[in-house]
């Protein structure tokens, strides 16, 4: 795993969270790597909007406002049901079956919860991605997917995961198995707005819990 991927999972996990200082320094020193890959990371990082720099010494994880987070998923919604819409023109049976093996693995993932550690909540994120993954490569649009991959790492995305219930879990596998069901008959519209309240829903479920940890000041 290089630099680069080994800092962008410690944000999106929480591991450097939202404020937190960073320098070349210290994550040359942590990850025991010369400053020059260390450099090239951040650069990358900065590009995604990830990190910022901060007075000049460093850089800091960026923090989201409410405001980001609404105008990023609004984004996601339109990129993400654009490409499910084609996905549903283009595919073919193969891509059919890799979709839904991917929710397949989401679904067992869910059902075998029990008492679920961070662990458990990262592999169920990193299938339901692999699920949508499937489903956008499925467009054949290499434009579309490089927009979507700068809008689905914001760090709060593994959060969303942590505060869902296993009753809003378990809506998303349904909510899976109608974009696969409209993808599968080729009807572009009904997948296109499948995926858009799929997304849209998810972004409500955020922007709630963000509310509630400001309120008991726990965020």
């Amino acid at each position: 795993m290089t630099a680069y991927q080994i800092i962008k999972d410690a944000i999106i996990t929480g591991k450097y969270q939202q404020g937190k200082r960073l320098t070349e320094e210290e994550l040359a020193e942590q990850l025991h790597v010369s400053r020059t890959p260390i450099r090239e990371a951040i650069k990358q990082l900065e590009s995604e909007g990830l990190i910022i720099p901060f007075r000049k010494r460093g850089v800091i994880v960026r923090e989201f406002t409410e405001t980001d987070i609404r105008q990023i998923y609004n984004l996601r919604a339109l990129l993400e049901s654009y490409a499910t819409g084609e996905a549903a023109i283009q595919r073919n049976e193969e891509e059919i079956f890799q979709m839904e093996q991917g929710n397949h693995d989401y679904e067992q993932a869910i059902r075998l919860l029990n008492n679920p550690t961070l662990g458990d909540i990262e592999s169920i994120q990193q299938k339901n991605q692999s699920f949508h993954s499937k489903v956008f490569a499925a467009a054949h649009n290499e434009h579309v997917m490089n927009h979507i991959e700068r809008v689905v790492v914001v760090p709060l995305i593994f959060r969303a995961f942590y505060w869902y219930s296993e009753k809003q879990l378990i809506q998303s596998i349904e909510a899976h198995k109608t974009i696969l069901q409209a993808i599968k008959d080729r009807e572009s519209d009904r997948a296109k707005a499948a995926m858009h309240e799929h997304i849209y829903l998810g972004r409500d479920h955020v922007l709630k819990h963000i509310g509630e940890k400001k309120l008991t000041a726990e965020f």
